[in-house]
């Protein structure tokens, strides 16, 4: 059996040592939730004998707060698919043989990269128009959400241009070489040899981003969209509005991303490892 050795230099088996680390996360995930539903008891003696208490309210508002992560969880993967897509155009873009397109790349990619998230979301929102015009005449209202959508990739956009770029750079030369040598043309080349490694090389980053991208999200609630912190903005006005509400309801939020978004972070850390010892 394969044997891990600890901090203190004993050797034991690598099942027992991965079900300890699985035991511990979980542990630290079931601590956030006591925390939350410890500090809606507390708070909830605060609350007058008329009024729902605030492990109540949370409870008859959990659907219309989930429905709202929901949308957060939509947002994040529109966003990441258009971020994707246009990124690696981008990307690929950076390390064009033609001067122009090369310099007008860049330019977008550090652009987007070094640009505050909110300010990209408040321009794209009163840039963007209320409503579209479709083929036809007909007249349809375009959602805040998917203004939202579109902001929150294109930061993102500019990042993965950055590591697409990174990962065609890191490719040997020998390779550009060896396919030249065969015949190969430069699309050939990329499509065929250099792409097809880049995103082995990609994967970790792209999942590190996409984790940051559904942080993100919330502040998709200043501008009125009904996501999850807007729908429990929304639930604790219709609940009276009472101070007391607010820890448990931020702390619930904040566990709820925190369950979704953990799991991806230490996935994140094994496929580096993986890739790390592969190469």
């Amino acid at each position: 059996m394969t044997q891990v050795r600890t901090e203190t230099g004993n050797a034991r088996p690598a099942q027992y040592a991965l079900s300890g680390v699985s035991w511990y996360h979980g542990a630290i995930l079931l601590l956030g939730f006591v925390i939350v539903f410890a500090a809606v008891h507390l708070n909830s003696r605060e609350a007058d004998a008329t009024n729902l208490s605030a492990l109540d309210t949370l409870s008859l508002w959990l659907p219309f707060i989930l429905k709202g992560f929901g949308l957060n969880l939509l947002m994040s993967f529109l966003a990441m698919a258009i971020a994707t897509v246009l990124g690696v155009a981008l990307g690929i873009a950076q390390v064009s043989q033609l001067g122009v397109v090369r310099v007008a790349s860049k330019f977008v990619t550090h652009l987007f990269r070094n640009a505050p998230w909110l300010v990209i979301l408040f321009t794209v929102m009163y840039l963007l128009p209320v409503e579209a015009t479709l083929w036809g005449g007909e007249k349809v209202i375009i959602p805040d959400w998917i203004k939202a959508t579109f902001a929150f990739s294109l930061p993102v956009m500019g990042n993965i241009s950055e590591i697409v770029r990174g990962a065609i750079n890191s490719i040997p030369t020998g390779q550009w070489e060896s396919a030249e040598g065969l015949a190969f043309t430069r699309r050939q080349t990329m499509v065929h040899i250099i792409l097809p490694q880049c995103i082995k090389r990609s994967i970790p980053p792209w999942m590190n981003w996409y984790a940051l991208l559904t942080l993100a999200t919330p502040m998709a609630s200043i501008l009125g969209v009904h996501e999850a912190v807007g729908n429990a903005q929304a639930a604790m006005e219709a609940g009276g509005g009472r101070p007391e509400f607010l820890l448990p309801f931020y702390l619930f939020l904040l566990c709820l991303f925190f369950a979704y978004i953990y799991p991806i972070a230490l996935w994140t850390r094994k496929l580096e490892q993986k890739y790390a010892v592969s190469h």
